[in-house]
């Protein structure tokens, strides 16, 4: 009986070299601080990133049928439009956000509770590939700098399954978790009040979260492929940084 001793190839395993050196990346850069340094390393980074996509254009089995991951990208651009209007009211800012847990694209499962100590944007979007969706959560991943450097992490929900978001988040370079509100469906997105029920997803809704998992800031979009201002978004996640003393001293 033989046994099978086949190696992984060349190109199954660099893809995975370079994704276990993309993680260990982000979390050396985040240890840096803001100096023409850490932005040249940024800029190089970037620069990687951007050769890489290319090989993968260039060698690609999508190549020979005149298709390019661009190509898969840019679908979103000719689907169906979504122009339907807000059906729903977030829970208001002051409320405990309600705990949950969902698998990301790995399967990992995560829970919100593992995300107190700081703050947290919860993003639920109508579906994986759609127009609006594409272009608000490429929006998130180019500004993800400006995130981290509110410390603040990112969430994405929608009720698409874990291969969707694999899929989705693989061809779209997006970095940050996307997690499956998929069984039972639309669960959690029916906790923060943003589940539509009559197309079954939910609403292009924002919630903004402080360190203790207390909601600060909440929007609905008042049509679906409204996309939420991004300079608002950070308007409330720099208002946090002005009431944690005051948070502070109710602890105490």
């Amino acid at each position: 009986m033989q046994t099978n001793t086949s190696q992984p190839s060349q190109e199954e395993l660099y893809p995975r070299r370079l994704h276990d050196l993309e993680q260990r990346f982000g979390t050396l850069f985040k240890e840096l601080t803001d100096s023409p340094q850490k932005e040249a390393l940024s800029v190089l980074h970037g620069m990687m990133l951007e050769i890489w996509r290319q090989l993968r254009r260039s060698s690609s089995p999508l190549s020979e049928r005149g298709l390019t991951i661009d190509d898969i990208a840019d679908l979103y651009r000719h689907a169906p439009k979504m122009e339907g209007e807000r059906r729903n009211t977030p829970l208001a800012s002051g409320t405990l956000a309600p705990d949950f847990a969902l698998p990301d694209a790995s399967g990992h499962i995560v829970r919100l509770a593992e995300y107190r100590g700081r703050p947290t944007v919860l993003v639920f979007y109508p579906l994986d590939w759609s127009p609006g969706c594409s272009q608000q959560l490429d929006l998130y991943q180019r500004e993800l700098d400006e995130f981290e450097r509110r410390d603040a992490r990112i969430v994405g929900i929608s009720v698409d399954s874990v291969y969707s978001h694999g899929a989705w988040a693989a061809v779209r370079g997006i970095r940050f978790p996307l997690l499956a509100d998929f069984n039972p469906k639309g669960q959690v997105a029916r906790q923060y009040q943003v589940y539509r029920d009559d197309d079954g997803f939910s609403e292009r809704a924002l919630y903004v979260l402080d360190e203790r998992g207390i909601i600060r800031y909440s929007h609905v979009s008042p049509f679906l492929h409204h996309v939420p201002d991004i300079y608002e978004l950070f308007a409330a996640l720099d208002g946090l940084r002005s009431k944690a003393p005051e948070a502070a001293g109710v602890a105490k």
